[in-house]
């Protein structure tokens, strides 16, 4: 069983969230006896195929801005030797938890408890030595995964307490489970708008948790990351906030969905693996990051290409506000 006092930094597998898409024209789509595959690297050296025939646009039109359901097609279909690649791969490339989210594939509550009460035995089954992380707006879903979580083999997390109306439930049902609780800076009326706020909401947090006797070690503060190319700032925003935390919470762990930060703009295993590093230099000892895409072990070395590095650090903290210059070399490098 992990002990997470000893690994630093925590690595959150975030690709088991059924709200994960791929482009339908990738060059990874293969079309075969009237069908259509997504192809991924198996784990034995053999290309995989998942059926994704359902989700492909019967319009060639719309190929190009389609985005295809990849996730959730392996749970709906309970394709086992993808789902086992999806986390394995996972875990080979150092996560310690992997994060399991299925809300998208049901609006019903009985179908949504249902499909997280699979996929946390299906997760365990696949990869016992590993942590998982029950997430789900829905508090019952949270509890339904929690019920069949086999406690023996690791400890749960759970994803996520907030300020949001009726969120304060989810302290009770981690506590109950002995889980790991995870906490977001989303605060009761909205999102919050700067470093300040973040701070603001995570203490109330705080507050809450030492009210509920979180051991401080279990608490994963999650100050919010939200796509640079939707606000300049908002990568040093996130930045500024887990210093800000850090400072007044030594002892807690602090954490993001990182990945986040590039939504929408090329090249993002550049400004992921920019964004991973500064977020450690802030901070953060814990990292929501997809490790295949942004392996720790490239992370930790210094940059091969200092000049790129530098460039996209500059769109995380603004002084390329917009990332007019980044995208004017990007823009070059493809054409040269």
């Amino acid at each position: 069983m992990l002990n997470f006092e000893n690994e630093v930094p925590i690595i959150i597998g975030e690709n088991i969230n059924t709200t994960r898409r791929i482009r339908a024209d990738s060059k990874n789509i293969v079309h075969k006896d009237s069908k259509v595959f997504w192809r991924y690297p198996g784990l034995d050296g053999a290309d995989g195929f998942l059926d994704v025939t359902s989700q492909y646009p019967e319009e060639e039109k719309k190929v190009k801005s389609a985005r295809i359901g990849h996730i959730g097609q392996g749970v709906r279909d309970q394709d086992m030797k993808f789902l086992t690649w999806a986390i394995q791969a996972q875990v080979n490339s150092g996560a310690h938890i992997i994060d399991l989210c299925v809300d998208e594939l049901s609006v019903y509550p009985e179908e949504r408890h249902e499909f997280m009460r699979w996929m946390v035995k299906t997760a365990q089954n696949i990869c016992p030595n590993v942590s998982y992380a029950v997430d789900s707006s829905d508090p019952n879903t949270l509890r339904a995964g929690l019920e069949v979580y086999d406690m023996s083999l690791s400890r749960p997390a759970i994803n996520s307490v907030s300020l949001e109306v009726g969120r304060d439930v989810v302290i009770d049902i981690g506590k109950e489970a002995g889980a790991l609780i995870f906490a977001n800076g989303s605060g009761d009326s909205g999102m919050p708008q700067d470093e300040h706020e973040r701070l603001a909401n995570m203490t109330k947090l705080m507050a809450m948790m030492d009210e509920k006797g979180v051991p401080m070690r279990d608490r994963f503060l999650d100050p919010l990351v939200f796509p640079v190319g939707a606000g300049p700032l908002y990568g040093l925003h996130f930045i500024n906030a887990v210093k800000l935390l850090r400072t007044k919470y030594p002892e807690v762990h602090i954490f993001g969905g990182l990945s986040n930060v590039s939504f929408g703009l090329p090249r993002r295993k550049l400004l992921n693996d920019a964004f991973i590093r500064l977020c450690m230099e802030a901070g953060c000892d814990a990292l929501m990051i997809d490790p295949l895409m942004n392996p720790l072990n490239e992370i930790q070395e210094p940059p091969v290409n200092q000049e790129e590095y530098q460039r996209a650090a500059d769109v995380m903290t603004a002084v390329d506000e917009y990332g007019l210059a980044y995208l004017k070399y990007v823009r070059a490098q493809q054409a040269g």
